[in-house]
């Protein structure tokens, strides 16, 4: 008989497994790598997320860690851009390419001469060639160069989705901004291109089709060894794959994930032995960043948030505010004002739902907390 979870349960869980029931001494690139990545269009937002999961959360330590090339920012899931464990983000490029090509089918559609490919192969070699980070505004001008009845704004669309281009340092690091530049993967991380066999263009179709799926696999155990249990749309909705239930459902049959109902009657998958959290436990009142993935692009944020609340935190420009969890569930959001003093002044916070003054103060005092780590 298949086990069945509250949306307590369900809650408490994701919550412990992101570190937001209470926050963790560990480093830095292990919460990233629990997490599968922090996104990170908004180049600042990762810090906040780190600094709601880790205590004294330093920001010089994940500066390092991008300084260092041990975590790289680069499109990934769903097209976005991700901050992710350098080496990991190798084989979660090419298994989410995928998704990546399908974003550039409509630049491609307005292209009067060019080919995806030669754009592809253009880009590589100005890249490669150079002897520093190429910014955006300089590959963009070369490729008109060689295409000027081409859309610039088309062509560089195609480069990203095509190719692993990592946004350099200085971008990307704590409080501190400027244009992208560019580098490719491999080189950035001084890795060899070279692939094991199954990758090989001269392996079998039958050996890649195995590794391709494998990598899959890979994916699917890292997405809920952070987000899980989940369903099948939850982990289609966080990558932007598809066609994923077949393999779940061989990897049930694997033994490698079990299945619960959901509050909902929905089936949920979970890697085995995992074990779930306690429905009771008590948790605190969290900030969480801009775009965070526990809330935002989620199919399952119903463990999380009521539709009618999120519906609230939505802007015309697609702009994210940071959510407040309270009692775990989505209660309000913050932004950063104009000040940041560390005396409470540098948040400012909108309710969504009626909070009690105990809450509201404890709010408040999160709030102080993360206008520290700003200042």
């Amino acid at each position: 008989m298949v086990a069945r979870i509250s949306m307590q349960q369900w809650n408490r869980t994701l919550l412990h497994r992101q570190y937001l029931d209470e926050r963790a001494d560990e480093d830095a690139i292990d919460v990233i790598d629990r997490c599968v990545g922090l996104q990170s269009q908004d180049p600042q937002a990762a810090f906040y997320a780190l600094a709601s999961r880790i205590e004294g959360f330093d920001p010089a330590e994940l500066d390092d860690l991008l300084v260092e090339r041990e975590v790289v920012r680069l499109p990934l899931q769903r097209g976005t851009v991700f901050l992710m464990d350098g080496l990991d983000s190798r084989w979660m490029r090419e298994v989410l390419q995928p998704v990546l090509d399908a974003g550039t089918r409509s630049h491609v559609r307005r292209f009067v001469r060019v080919t995806a490919n030669e754009l592809a192969s253009a880009a590589t070699e100005l890249v490669s060639s150079a002897e520093a980070p190429v910014s955006g505004a300089a590959l963009r001008q070369a490729l008109l160069d060689r295409w000027p009845n081409e859309p610039g704004d088309a062509m560089m669309a195609v480069v990203r989705g095509c190719l692993p281009l990592v946004q350099t340092p200085p971008r990307g690091l704590w409080r501190q901004s400027g244009a992208p530049a560019f580098a490719m993967l491999d080189e950035w991380l001084g890795v060899s291109a070279d692939r094991s066999a199954p990758n090989r263009p001269d392996a079998d179709a039958a050996d890649r089709a195995s590794a391709d799926t494998e990598s899959v696999r890979d994916l699917i155990r890292m997405y809920l060894r952070g987000f899980g249990p989940s369903t099948v749309a939850g982990i289609q909705a966080w990558s932007g794959l598809r066609g994923l239930r077949p393999i779940l459902e061989a990897m049930e049959v694997d033994w490698e994930v079990e299945s619960f109902v959901g509050p909902n009657e929905e089936k949920l998958y979970d890697l085995d032995g995992l074990g779930l959290s306690e429905p009771e436990a008590t948790v605190p009142v969290r900030f969480i960043a801009p775009f965070d993935n526990v809330v935002f692009s989620q199919a399952d944020r119903i463990r999380v948030a009521d539709a009618d609340v999120y519906s609230k935190t939505l802007t015309p420009n697609g702009k994210s505010p940071g959510f407040i969890l309270v009692d775990g569930r989505l209660a309000g959001t913050w932004r950063i004002s104009g000040k940041a003093d560390g005396a409470g002044g540098g948040i400012e916070l909108t309710e969504l739902v009626d909070l009690q003054p105990a809450q509201r103060r404890e709010c408040e005092r999160e709030a102080n907390l993360m206008a520290a780590f700003g200042a």
